[in-house]
């Protein structure tokens, strides 16, 4: 029975992430209410308030039920043994980080939310740092990887490893506000492998 019960509450979690998705990326964060994510979710606001005490604490479940495996997927190129150059870890991982993008609508509409449907306003003005926690932690890891190419040999003579990883944290952050937010740019998506393959060749040693 307490097994059941457990898994009762994990699906009725489950229910109410997916349901606060749907409703942040239909009336965006700020217009969005607990008792809209309920009424989404087919169940009552007393639901929400048991599994989350505000609905920043959802927004974050959110993104986290999201961005777990897509960060699962991306790290594994990127700390992987089997590249003797960095530069092909940082490479493979950029690209990969572009297809679950492509391949996962709900990767997509979670950071269509958060770059064009979220608001750092009024509840939401003291978590901006939180929110922006995963672009963080994402640069701190390129910076890592693109000091060992340094350290190997690896990088262009002159440039700075800090500096690489900022250009393409910029870079990576650039392709995607153009891929989720412009029309004017038809088939960029297709473009993206070569584009992520020119920018990596830049700072190869010749």
């Amino acid at each position: 029975m307490a097994r059941r019960t457990k898994e009762d509450a994990e699906q009725t979690r489950k229910q109410l992430i997916d349901a606060a998705r749907t409703v942040f990326h239909q009336c965006g964060v700020s217009r969005s209410t607990l008792e809209k994510i309920a009424q989404a979710a087919g169940l009552t606001r007393g639901a929400v308030y048991w599994h989350f005490k505000d609905k920043a604490e959802l927004f974050f479940a959110m993104r986290e039920d999201a961005f777990r495996p897509m960060v699962e997927r991306t790290d594994a190129f990127l700390f992987s043994e089997s590249y003797a150059n960095p530069l092909d870890a940082i490479e493979a991982s950029l690209k990969e980080f572009f297809r679950v993008l492509e391949d996962c609508a709900v990767v997509r509409e979670v950071f269509e939310i958060m770059i064009s449907r979220c608001e750092y306003v009024d509840e939401f003005a003291s978590v901006q740092e939180e929110a922006t926690r995963p672009a963080r932690e994402f640069l701190e890891k390129i910076e890592r990887i693109y000091q060992r190419a340094a350290d190997q040999g690896m990088l262009r003579a002159g440039l700075d490893p800090v500096d690489s990883a900022r250009d393409t944290w910029a870079f990576t952050s650039g392709m995607l506000h153009l891929l989720l937010e412009c029309q004017l740019h038809g088939g960029l998506d297709q473009e993206i492998p070569r584009m992520i393959s020119t920018h990596m060749g830049l700072r190869r040693r010749a």
